[in-house]
């Protein structure tokens, strides 16, 4: 089986991974599950480990997207500008999305701490399927108060929350527009 080299794998997985926060939804709904992209890249190619002869960590990287979606959360709480009136819808889609980074991160405790070897394509279809329906029901979860607060924001605040954010948009040197930051 060949192996895709280490220059190939590590742009291709920032990619994966930067698509999972590449709009405002991903950065606070929270969907989370820290790694959909990551394990889904993880079942397309080798771990960087395979390549390079180190050892890959499905968990670091998991809590490492966990820990970026709340901080981007907080960047758009402080892009939003929100005003006092506000705060109370604000306040509840921060504790649904508290309440899905706690599952996320018990879901990355349960990953491989190290992996020397690509998993076989069983078991990568069966983490990237676990990766989904995790997604899933954490977009469930947050999806009601984020509607919620969505419908109180103003126009101005929607267009903020609206903008695409991430490597397709120049933040990692990727194309298209700068989309209102």
């Amino acid at each position: 089986m060949m192996l895709r080299p280490l220059h190939l794998a590590l742009p291709a997985a920032l990619l994966a991974a930067s698509l999972a926060w590449s709009s405002p939804a991903a950065a606070l709904d929270d969907g989370l599950n820290g790694g959909l992209g990551d394990l889904l890249e993880l079942a397309q190619a080798a771990p960087p480990a395979a390549a390079s002869g180190r050892t890959f960590s499905p968990k670091a990287m998991c809590l490492d997207q966990v820990a970026r979606r709340i901080g981007n959360r907080a960047y758009i709480k402080a892009r939003l500008e929100l005003k006092p009136e506000q705060m109370a819808a604000w306040n509840a889609f921060e504790k649904a999305a508290d309440d899905a980074s706690a599952k996320s991160n018990a879901r990355c405790a349960t990953l491989p701490a190290e992996m020397k070897e690509r998993p076989n394509y069983v078991d990568r279809l069966s983490m990237e399927e676990d990766a989904m329906k995790a997604r899933v029901a954490s977009i469930e979860a947050v999806k009601p108060t984020l509607v919620a607060l969505y419908a109180v924001l103003s126009p101005e605040q929607k267009a903020v929350l609206d903008a695409p954010r991430g490597a397709m948009t120049g933040r990692m040197g990727g194309m298209g527009h700068h989309g209102g930051r």
